[in-house]
C-alpha cells in the first residue's frame, strides 16, 4: 500500500467559510448595487427634465427595491400627471400639430446601460476580493 502523504485542509475549510459568507451576503449586495443604479439613472434624468413648471423635475421618485422571480428591481418614476406627455411627446392643443417628447428618461436608460458593465464588473470585483481573499 502506497502512503499518501500529508495534506493541510485549513484553506480549504477557510475558503468553504468564505464561499458560505458570501452566500449570506450576496442579497445584500446585489440590493445595494440596484440602489445605486437607481440613483446613478436618477442623477442623470433630473438634469434632463425641462424646468418649466419644476414640478416635473422635482416629481422624480425612486421605489421599493423588490425581489421578483427574475431578480432584483426598482422602479424610477415620475408620478406628475403629464411626465408622459413631455416625454414621448404630445399633440398640440388645437390638435393641428406635434410637440416632440423630451426623452429624458430613455435617454439616460441607454446611457447607464452603456457604463453598466463598467460599474457592476468594479463593484462585483471589490465584492469578491473581499470574500475569496
Amino acid at each position: 500500500m502506497s502512503k499518501w502523504g500529508e495534506f493541510e485542509f485549513s484553506e480549504l475549510k477557510q475558503f468553504a467559510k468564505n464561499l458560505e459568507q458570501l452566500q449570506k451576503e450576496w442579497p445584500a449586495f446585489v440590493e445595494s448595487c440596484v440602489k445605486e443604479l437607481a440613483g446613478r439613472l436618477l442623477a442623470k434624468v433630473v438634469p434632463r427634465t425641462p424646468v418649466d413648471s419644476g414640478e416635473l423635475r422635482r416629481g422624480w421618485t425612486v421605489g421599493q427595491v423588490r425581489w421578483t422571480e427574475h431578480g432584483c428591481e426598482i422602479e424610477v418614476f415620475n408620478p406628475v400627471d403629464y411626465s408622459l406627455y413631455v416625454e414621448y411627446g404630445h399633440r398640440t392643443r388645437d390638435h393641428k400639430g406635434w410637440v416632440e417628447g423630451r426623452f429624458m428618461l430613455t435617454i439616460s436608460e441607454k446611457e447607464l446601460e452603456r457604463e453598466l458593465p463598467s460599474i457592476m464588473n468594479r463593484k462585483l470585483e471589490a465584492f469578491l476580493k473581499k470574500h475569496l481573499r
